[in-house]
């Protein structure tokens, strides 16, 4: 299951990527697109040692990256002017975020250890 949701959560982090090079600059606006490729390549970038070794640290990338850009995905469904697929595009990425971080996040939870 973790490494699933990691998976997924590369996917959308290489998704993110492509913003800046997909947007007309409006929808999302060019900075929201900057934000979210930044938040794509923490995503990328964290899922190596969380790979490799479940690093607490990389996982912890993984899940704020991913929270931080579907919240960035938010306003599209508020703003007036934002076409109806845009919306449900955003509302999707931001479910498929969610299931991924409920993969991902378990993770966290301290190991027991042995007693001496």
């Amino acid at each position: 299951m973790f490494r699933t949701g990691l998976v997924v959560a590369v996917l959308l982090g290489v998704i993110d990527l492509a913003n800046p090079f997909t947007t007309d600059g409006e929808h999302p606006p060019m900075v929201i697109a900057l934000i979210t490729a930044a938040l794509g390549v923490v995503t990328i970038v964290g899922a190596v040692p969380a790979w490799r070794s479940r690093s607490r640290g990389g996982v912890v990338a993984i899940v704020v990256s991913r929270l931080l850009s579907a919240v960035s995905a938010l306003p599209a469904l508020v703003v007036s002017d934002v076409p109806g697929w845009i919306r449900v595009l955003s509302v999707v990425f931001a479910l498929i975020t969610l299931a991924s971080v409920a993969m991902i996040a378990p993770a966290l939870r301290r190991r027991a250890t042995a007693a001496a």
